[in-house]
């Protein structure tokens, strides 16, 4: 669906040339929800900009649904961008037209005459949850209220791809997890394939299919949501992935623990999918003369499976600890031991 060829965005600055995009190359399958991760300046908005060449590359292609936008004539471009909708992290909404008349904006642009263009917008209310409120300024509206205006406004002409530049950044976190929700439903119904970039690991965690991290204008780590929370190999995306899977006292607890100069060994234990969910504890402790002390723990879901950590002090004589860190590495079940933090 889309396909980026090493694409690279150079902007000239007085201080001299910022590499802000440096060489990416991208996959999306049609039908996906991919985030893009990583902190700011790492160059999230300005690649996705240039998947609708609101920023146009600096050298590289951009194919989305088999054209190749950077070979596009203005009039060209300006079709195909009726196929891609973008969203905002602060909304850039008509302050002085109604919900209705920012959503039927576009539609105007098109030409739709208004008879079809207000069935639309009526379609389109119904489908972000703002049924009643056609009427209301963007004045009256909540923080997630504007943002559906939004959504829906994006998806007037039908657009094939969904663009979300930080759309959930300037909401409190019920409201986000409602948009992240309205967006799932919207990539069910219309079978769409949205791209999301944000700073927010829970984001990822909740919605997005596949990701992508984002440092110094490079894809540093990509793959599907679980097997990076599974394995992370960078870093950077070892520090995103412990903001959802560990609490944050984690480390603090564990240097109490150690300063206790208690016996035994401290594991951590990592559960995906099913795994997360069965009583591995309970085995250890009817199978081995051990002691099981739960430290920390943490299970998150992701789009469609669980994935967590639980830090565990095994205490006991020496053999029989073995012995059930063997039982769990027969159990399939990733486990570490920490020697000391």
């Amino acid at each position: 669906m889309i396909t980026l060829s090493d694409i690279q965005k150079i902007f000239t600055t007085k201080d001299g040339p910022v590499n802000a995009v440096d060489g990416v190359n991208l996959e999306i399958k049609k039908g996906q929800i991919f985030g893009v991760i990583g902190y700011s300046g790492a160059g999230k908005s300005t690649l996705i900009r240039m998947l609708n060449m609101l920023e146009r590359p600096t050298s590289g292609e951009v194919k989305i649904a088999g054209k190749s936008l950077s070979t596009l004539s203005n009039a060209e471009l300006r079709k195909a961008r009726q196929e891609i909708g973008m969203i905002f992290q602060h909304f850039n909404l008509l302050w002085s037209r109604t919900v209705h008349e920012n959503i039927a904006f576009p539609l105007e642009i098109a030409g739709l005459p208004k008879k079809q263009r207000d069935a639309r917008v009526d379609e389109l209310i119904e489908l972000v949850g703002l049924k009643g409120r056609g009427s209301s300024y963007p004045s009256q509206l909540s923080g997630g209220q504007k943002q559906r205006v939004g959504i829906a406004r994006a998806l007037a002409n039908n657009p094939k791809v969904l663009l979300c530049d930080e759309a959930t950044s300037a909401l409190d976190p019920k409201t986000t997890d409602s948009i992240l929700d309205l967006l799932v439903d919207i990539n069910k119904k219309l079978d769409l394939t949205i791209i999301l970039i944000t700073h927010e690991m829970h984001v990822i965690r909740k919605i997005c299919h596949e990701v992508a991290v984002m440092e110094g204008g490079k894809i540093v780590e990509q793959g599907e949501v679980l097997e990076v929370f599974r394995k992370p190999k960078q870093e950077m995306t070892k520090e995103f992935v412990k903001q959802i899977t560990e609490p944050e006292d984690t480390i603090q607890s564990l240097e109490h623990f150690f300063k206790q100069d208690n016996g035994g060994k401290v594991v951590k234990l990592t559960f995906v999918g099913k795994d997360a969910e069965r009583p591995l504890i309970t085995e250890l402790i009817r199978h081995f003369h051990i002691e099981v002390n739960i430290l920390q723990g943490k299970i998150s879901k992701t789009r469609d499976s669980s994935y967590g950590s639980l830090f565990v002090h095994l205490n006991g004589e020496k053999e029989d600890i073995e012995k059930a860190i063997a039982f769990i590495q027969e159990e399939q079940v990733e486990w570490e031991v920490i020697e000391r933090v």
